[in-house]
């Protein structure tokens, strides 16, 4: 029996003890017209520092979550002690206390795909796919109470307050925003789409026509200045400097109905996000700005998410990037997936040697301690979101990697609630997005492309191991032939994630643009910078 049953057994036992142990959540009509198909949740602490929604994370607060369908304005739903939770498996184990306590109303939106399939998912408002600041969103009033589950309760929440708009940053003379909707996506999806872009322009564009080498810096959703620019701070006071290279920053936003980031790829389950970008948000930023639009003059970086897509767009499109800066990538190999071994492990949740059972780390510190385990995770992400939507790592993993389900979400890469893994998902995977597969498939035709390109930078005791399957990566580069090209990996002693290497923002600015200044054509002259 594995850890994920036997905690539902004992929870169930618990919850037959506590039949009483529930709470009442409604909304009225004055907060949402309803009715709201989505998900509602109780969120329970001990901290008034900061509002309970906003202390639920990986390893946050306990809180509970239920799918609701068609739930009218005045109409109660009930999460009560069999609602799965985390890191409290049941409302039933909380300890008789005093508690600060909050309910929630996640509104989900209707998509009718073009392939076909009607899903219900939370339409991102430009926050990233944070459910509990998500513009729309409902909440109660935080509330002071004292709970016993021995004792039972019955506590009816009111989702009166509502989550605002959220307003983009006003543009400086160095930061500039836009936002545009995709045609491609907004026809897969059957709702608008939008993509964005945040550029960070050089000291005295606007006095110039000079044209400017691009490095596009990915990562998670945000829309606060490239490379952390703020005025004041040592990196903006270099990028004014006269002995400073001139070049533009943008970052994009795509965040997707599952996540954050679309992970820069067209996949069968979030459409043609990479067609999106290369084709409508790429373009779109050359045609606004003074970029020189030439491969050797256009640059990628990123870090973790971002470090893969970074990787992945170079790979994908090489005769249209010109080098890439990865940092702390996820895996390139998909032998370890935040500790899952997908090719080789039966069970998500544990390694088996044999007579021994295992529990699979998911995430450590840096000392080597665990932090989560993955049936931990697992339940986190689902008690976040049924059917992968829980806005959360894991799941995009399987999203975007992972082949399409009969229900029109995505297939899994194992079960999360019982571990159990999917070979046939597995495989999937492996033809499609294992970048280190990608190139040795393609590598006679790919590896010319990519000779010089590829710097990989990542801490040896990343917290979510993606230093392992970096290493994998670098020693199948070690083997290759025709052209033989080893990249550049660095490794940072006891460093976690997200390791960027030994130099900061300036002198890795500077680093890049010597390397543009390698690889530009002889009767070029680099305007934009005279070291």
């Amino acid at each position: 029996m594995n850890m994920f049953r036997l905690t539902l057994l004992i929870a169930a036992a618990s919850a037959c003890i506590a039949a009483d142990t529930h709470f009442d959540i409604s909304y009225p009509q004055s907060a949402h017209a309803g009715p709201i198909t989505g998900r509602v949740y109780i969120m329970i602490t001990r901290s008034t520092e900061l509002e309970p929604r906003l202390q639920v994370g990986r390893v946050g607060i306990p809180f509970f979550g239920r799918d609701i369908e068609k739930l009218a304005a005045g109409e109660a739903a009930v999460i009560d002690a069999t609602d799965l939770g985390s890191p409290v498996v049941s409302l039933s184990e909380i300890p008789a206390g005093d508690y600060t306590v909050q309910a929630f109303v996640n509104v989900y939106s209707e998509f009718k795909r073009a392939d076909g399939h009607t899903v219900w998912m939370h339409d991102d408002k430009w926050e990233g796919q944070r459910w509990n600041r998500s513009p729309g969103n409902l909440y109660s009033v935080p509330k002071k109470m004292t709970l016993d589950a021995k004792k039972g309760y019955r506590i009816a929440l009111i989702c009166d307050q509502v989550i605002p708009p959220i307003a983009l940053p006003a543009d400086t003379e160095f930061v500039k925003r836009f936002r545009i909707q995709s045609a491609l996506l907004t026809k897969f999806w059957g709702r608008p789409i939008y993509l964005g872009a945040t550029v960070l322009l050089p000291r005295d564009y606007a006095k110039t026509s000079e044209v400017y080498p691009v490095l596009y810096s990915q990562g998670h959703f945000s829309t606060a200045p490239p490379m952390n620019f703020q005025p004041g701070k040592e990196f903006a006071n270099d990028w004014v400097k006269d002995n400073f290279p001139r070049m533009l920053v943008v970052t994009f936003q795509h965040p997707a109905p599952y996540f954050d980031d679309s992970y820069a790829v067209n996949s069968v389950n979030l459409g043609p996000y990479g067609d999106a970008l290369m084709q409508e948000l790429i373009p779109e930023i050359e045609k606004r700005f003074r970029v020189i639009r030439q491969p050797w003059a256009r640059l990628l970086a990123g870090g973790s998410t971002g470090g893969w897509e970074a990787m992945a767009l170079e790979l994908f499109h090489p005769d249209f990037f010109g080098g890439t800066w990865v940092y702390c990538p996820d895996s390139m190999d998909f032998s370890d997936v935040e500790g899952v071994d997908i090719y080789k492990d039966k069970n998500a949740f544990y390694k088996e040697f044999e007579w021994r059972k295992v529990p699979t780390i998911n995430s450590r510190e840096i000392n080597g301690q665990i932090r989560q385990t993955s049936e931990e995770r697992n339940r986190f992400e689902l008690v976040n979101g049924t059917h992968g939507r829980s806005g959360e790592q894991l799941d995009i993993w399987s999203a975007v990697f992972g082949p399409l389900g009969d229900d029109g979400f995505f297939k899994p890469m194992w079960d999360k609630r019982t571990g159990e893994m999917h070979s046939e998902v597995a495989q999937y995977w492996k033809e499609n997005y294992d970048l280190r597969y990608y190139m040795e498939k393609n590598w006679y035709t790919l590896g010319p492309k990519i000779v010089d390109k590829l710097h990989v930078f990542v801490g040896d005791a990343d917290n979510f191991f993606l230093n392992n399957a970096t290493r994998k990566l670098q020693e199948w580069m070690k083997t290759t032939k025709d052209p033989h090209y080893e990249g550049s990996f660095v490794y940072g002693a006891a460093k976690g994630h997200c390791y960027t290497g030994p130099v900061g923002n300036s002198e890795r600015l500077k680093e890049m643009a010597q390397y543009i200044l390698s690889k530009m054509p002889a009767d070029t002259v680099a305007e934009w910078w005279k070291p």
